[in-house]
């Protein structure tokens, strides 16, 4: 959007601060680059020294982290590349692909290194451990630990979820480097080798990160339901104006990481004036967005019925018979218009037959009031049951 507010056009503000969370972005994934290269580097030589193939695996999957990082940086500027012609939205979703690309990675390493563990299991190698090996090992831990509680933090603070995968990614290295450091501790006292089978564990860790992973960003792109904390909030955001008497039919479109639009439709008297109502969606839209970062495309209008005391009474009568059905979970959009009656129900999601429970309840009702028409909309549950 281009209207001014305040001082400033909405595209403006949002191209500033998209231009603030991409440096935080990549910032912070250079600092897991730099911090895996330098482990990656030196448990690869450990593992390769000491024939170990668990912190081989390690340091292999230190650098699958680089790669992510790297991905994760790619991703950040494509997706913060200005809306064109074919993508009017812009091109934020770029950043769920680069989150599912890494989640192909790693998903590869897992893979990968179990073969590669099945293969020690089946022509095993006797690791040669070092005082100066374990003690690098357990820094590794350490450093893992850091930076995985920094990345995620700043992660979960961007909204970024290539950063907060990144970071779960190496708090769960800190643990298998941990396990490694272990079974070293356990062959030095007790000459018994865990070496493959710990590789083994390790692989299928990861492989089940990955698969996590790959089912989340999947997901997302398919266009997932909203969480139901920001439809709540945003129907108790559009329901704190005096006017609406309810708050309907919201539907959440996702471009991305900050870029969140929603339509929605709500109940007004229908003795609201055209620059009422006018006045109404302005303020809706530029609250929405000031306060919850999200853009509001549409705010459609039902009209309550309040001149005609009967038919006030009639919508009473028809909720209280409608919501008795099972698997009914809400009635809006109540209008009357002379013999024409017009309202939508939601039927849950649960429902083993959800038609058939529209048609029991359009046919209770016909019953009951048989002068009128009903044009009865099945409506689709988008935000919360």
């Amino acid at each position: 959007m281009t209207r001014c507010w305040r001082g400033c056009s909405w595209g403006w503000f949002m191209e500033n601060s998209a231009k603030s969370r991409d440096q935080i972005i990549v910032q912070t994934s250079m600092v897991g680059i730099f911090a895996n290269i330098f482990l990656a580097v030196f448990k690869a030589a450990i593992g390769v020294f000491t024939h170990s193939i668990a912190i081989t695996l390690d340091a292999v999957n230190n650098f699958s982290d680089v790669l992510s990082s790297v991905i994760t940086i790619i991703g950040t500027k494509l997706a913060h590349r200005a809306p064109d012609k074919d993508h009017p939205w812009g091109h934020g979703r770029a950043e769920y692909l680069s989150a599912m690309v890494i989640a192909v990675i790693v998903l590869y390493a897992g893979v990968t290194s179990l073969v590669e563990s099945v293969r020690k299991l089946l022509h095993p190698e006797v690791p040669d451990y070092t005082t100066v090996t374990l003690v690098i090992v357990a820094v590794g831990v350490l450093v893992k630990i850091l930076l995985g509680n920094y990345v995620k933090s700043i992660g979960e603070k961007v909204n970024s979820e290539s950063l907060v995968d990144s970071g779960q990614d190496a708090l769960m290295d800190s643990v298998i480097s941990a396990s490694t450091l272990v079974a070293a501790l356990i062959f030095l006292n007790l000459h018994v080798s865990l070496e493959a089978p710990l590789g083994a564990i390790i692989s299928l860790v990861i492989v089940k990160s990955g698969i996590d992973m790959l089912r989340q960003t999947t997901s997302e792109l398919l266009g997932q339901r909203i969480d139901i904390e920001t439809a709540t909030e945003v129907k108790e955001l559009l329901g704190s104006f005096p006017q609406v008497h309810g708050v309907y039919d919201l539907i959440f479109h996702d471009y991305g990481p900050g870029r969140l639009n929603c339509s929605a439709h709500v109940e007004v008297d229908d003795t609201l004036t055209a620059d009422e109502i006018d006045r109404l969606q302005r303020s809706a839209t530029y609250k929405l967005y000031e306060e919850k970062n999200i853009i509001l495309t549409a705010l459609s209008v039902y009209a309550i019925n309040t001149k005609d005391s009967a038919v006030v009474q009639m919508r009473r009568q028809i909720q209280s018979l409608v919501m008795k059905e099972e698997h009914i979970i809400e009635m809006h959009g109540f209008y009357v218009d002379g013999q024409d009656v017009f309202f939508d129900v939601i039927v849950s999601f649960d429902a083993k037959d959800r038609t058939a429970v529209y048609q029991k309840m359009y046919k209770l009702v016909e019953e009951v009031y048989p002068e009128y028409r009903f044009h009865i909309a099945l409506d689709t549950d988008f935000a919360v049951s």
